[in-house]
């Protein structure tokens, strides 16, 4: 990221606390650039994603402790959009190209998170489907965003199904999913929350839209 890209970052509480300071802090004296720390991002959430999929597949309680490691890999994944920018920004390491390591991994990282939560749903019908949907529309809703601002308008992060809104909630329903143990029906909550988040996506892409419509046309 670069010193002047306040408006495409996300203001995130987490940003001024202690214990975040203190790991940026430490992650900028190892030398780790923020592009490769957005880049990991990437890693994480497939290592997240196979992991979904292999739970699908294994009986109790591997199948649990595989969906409480996604967990934890997905939320290892949002940390890394947290401290790319806090490298960058506060630890002084912005460069040219920051802005597109800051936004092009989640780009991958997100689709690959809801479409494994697909599959690992399989057995419930059109699981696999919304888990594609949810995917396409994770992208979309930050399109909307990254359109407004190359557009002139403020890059708007509101939900209510913005990037830490889905992810927060894929995470709760993959470990509901954990401590169901034998139900085998456990598909139906994944199934649930994807269908949640697509229509969340849709309702945000709609509000950033028009108020990035009302903004410029007040320019």
């Amino acid at each position: 990221m670069t010193e002047n890209s306040d408006n495409a970052r996300r203001d995130v509480k987490a940003r001024g606390t202690r214990w975040a300071k203190s790991i940026a802090a430490g992650l900028s004296k190892t030398g780790i650039r923020p592009n490769t720390i957005s880049l990991l991002s990437i890693v994480f959430a497939a290592i997240a994603g196979v992991l979904l999929i292999f739970s699908e597949k294994t009986t109790f309680p591997g199948n649990s402790i595989f969906l409480v490691a996604a967990a934890v890999f997905i939320q290892i994944r949002l940390l890394c959009n947290l401290f790319d920018g806090m490298v960058a920004v506060e630890g002084g390491k912005s460069s040219p190209s920051g802005l597109l390591f800051n936004d092009f991994p989640d780009r991958i990282a997100d689709p690959l998170i809801f479409v494994c939560a697909g599959y690992a749903a399989q057995n419930t019908p059109y699981a696999v489907e919304i888990g594609w949907l949810t995917g396409l529309l994770s992208v979309f809703t930050a399109y909307v965003r990254t359109l407004a601002g190359a557009s002139g308008a403020k890059q708007l992060f509101l939900g209510p199904m913005a990037k830490q809104h889905r992810l927060a909630l894929i995470t709760i329903a993959i470990l509901a999913c954990a401590a169901t143990g034998k139900w085998e029906h456990r598909g139906l909550i994944l199934m649930a929350i994807l269908v949640i988040i697509s229509l969340g996506c849709v309702i945000t892409s709609v509000r950033r839209l028009i108020k990035a419509m009302r903004e410029l046309e007040t320019k």
